[in-house]
């Protein structure tokens, strides 16, 4: 983009300073509305997200199998819920910034497969595609024990099929290795910013990994070029997969029984605030839908971005969408959180979802390590860099007289209210690694 165009569009929408200055910023939706007036405008409904839990109901008895560690659960791929109260008053402490109401902790980062978020969307899409497959050959029937999809037969039939996906790391892994287990060839198509050791599990699993010294969009764009190539190759497309969203969106309603279980009560006076870091956008967008649908306007999702890939506040923002990219305006999407390595953003979901989220910080990489060294000391518990950038959000929420007026929060409400910081990754990486990571950390 010319500098000159640059301006005018800076001129138009004055917080683009703050993003191509790098500085961390806050932006509260001020076109955020009511889930009864934004859900018909993605174009998905609350029967979509049912049929997803049935096909996972239908293949819990094969994932509990083919998967051991989800035995415990009966093959329901599903994390734990914890509060985080010593990491709570560490930031406090640290920021000088009171977090009003309570912090909790949703587990995402230590899903059982492939220990990131991305085993909701990645794991489903696959699991879609291999029913399909299964039922079109008359080798699978939907009153079936899924199971027999371990069978020889089941498996040598996949490997006549293979699956492409482009990824800066985690919805690799999770589609690498789903695809691997249950027989398909699979490639996933790599970017320069993904990680080593995740290549080196996936090529253990019998993936193949292509390499690009480019950033995630190459990637994808090379993965779904060489899938054209192939009749029997089906592409995942993460930027514009309605399955891999709906697969994402089945954590609303479980986690609504998991409140219950706990009896965590979210009402008008017990709002619920939800922080989920975002790179191309289906992840966070496929579970604040289903959050929506679950506690309706009682419940408040923000995005989390890098500093240096706010790809999703810079589409919706400017109501450019996937129009814009970070590169456009000037910034170069190098970040230590490499699952939020993301250029530009999923125009599917910034249309689908700009009216049901409340709002999008950007947080830099220092930062990210200091809270992952925070919560390792505190609470025991060890992310991913990407994974934190939803810990920012609760003081950003709580320090913002003006959001508060805007959606009419009274002190009380937000005295009673529950942050929930989306954690979506770390649960497998190696020791090595996590202390590089911690050692970054102030």
């Amino acid at each position: 983009m010319k500098s000159t165009e640059l301006n005018a569009l800076t001129e138009q929408f004055p917080l683009l300073s703050e993003l191509t200055a790098l500085n961390e910023t806050t932006w509260f939706n001020p076109g955020a509305t009511s889930l009864a007036e934004g859900l018909p405008h993605v174009g998905l409904t609350e029967q979509d997200v049912k049929e997803a839990h049935a096909r996972l109901a239908r293949f819990a008895p094969y994932l509990a199998k083919a998967f051991p560690e989800t035995a415990a659960t009966g093959g329901i791929i599903e994390s734990e819920l914890a509060a985080i109260p010593a990491m709570q008053k560490r930031l406090e402490k640290e920021n000088g910034q009171t977090v009003c109401g309570k912090l909790w902790l949703k587990k995402d980062s230590h899903l059982p497969i492939s220990g990131s978020i991305k085993a909701r969307g990645g794991i489903y899409e696959v699991l879609t595609h291999a029913e399909k497959l299964a039922i079109e050959a008359g080798l699978l029937s939907l009153e079936d024990d899924y199971s027999q999809l371990l069978s020889p037969e089941l498996r040598e039939f996949f490997s006549r099929y293979s699956i492409a996906v482009g990824s800066t790391g985690n919805l690799g892994l999770s589609i690498g290795i789903i695809s691997a287990r249950i027989g398909f060839r699979v490639t996933v198509h790599m970017s320069a910013d993904a990680r080593e050791w995740k290549k080196a599990k996936l090529r253990s699993h019998g993936v193949e990994v292509v390499e690009y010294a480019e950033d995630y969009g190459v990637a994808v764009e090379q993965g779904r070029k060489a899938a054209e190539a192939d009749a029997n190759c089906f592409f995942i497309d993460d930027e514009n997969s309605r399955t891999l969203f709906l697969g994402y969106a089945v954590a609303g309603q479980r986690l609504k029984d998991q409140f219950s279980r706990q009896a965590i009560t979210v009402d008008e006076q017990h709002p619920l605030f939800v922080y989920l870091p975002c790179g191309v956008g289906g992840g966070p967008g496929g579970v604040a839908f289903g959050l929506k649908l679950a506690f309706g306007d009682h419940v408040h999702c923000i995005f989390a971005e890098p500093t240096h890939s706010p790809c999703m506040l810079l589409g919706v923002y400017t109501g450019l969408h996937d129009a814009l990219s970070v590169q456009d305006i000037g910034i170069d999407n190098l970040t230590a959180a490499d699952g939020l390595a993301v250029g530009r953003a999923s125009g599917f979901v910034g249309r689908a979802m700009q009216r049901l989220l409340d709002g999008f910080y950007t947080v830099d990489d220092q930062t990210l390590y200091n809270m992952l060294g925070w919560l390792a000391e505190e609470e025991n518990i060890r992310l991913e860099p990407s994974a934190l950038a939803g810990m920012a959000g609760p003081q950003r929420v709580c320090a913002t007289a003006s959001y508060h007026e805007m959606q009419g929060f009274s002190a009380r409400q937000l005295n009673n209210a529950m942050h929930l910081v989306w954690a979506t990754g770390g649960g497998m990486v190696p020791e090595a690694e996590m202390a590089q990571y911690l050692a970054k950390a102030r």
